[in-house]
């Protein structure tokens, strides 16, 4: 093999692998991008998990309220038969 091959080989494996780093550290930078996104995610889910169970209790305590007015208001059904 002449050093001119040798050269052209070396400076293609060269630029292979410095192809290779560049691609392979952008992955990871999006990689990392994405855990982030999961963990602001993963906040907003447990804030909004919160804010639902606020609303169900809320809502428990105007069923009870209902249930007090109907019976005060609406007359007990005549028995059947």
């Amino acid at each position: 093999m002449s050093s001119d091959t040798k050269w052209i080989v070396g400076t293609v494996v060269g630029s292979m692998i410095a192809s290779t780093l560049a691609i392979l550290a952008v992955v990871v930078a999006l990689f990392a991008g994405v855990r982030a996104d999961l963990r602001g995610v993963r906040v907003e889910i447990r804030a909004l998990d919160a804010r639902l169970r606020a609303v169900e209790v809320s809502f428990g305590k105007v069923a009870g309220r209902l249930e007090t007015l109907e019976r005060a208001v609406i007359p007990p059904a005549a028995p059947a038969g």
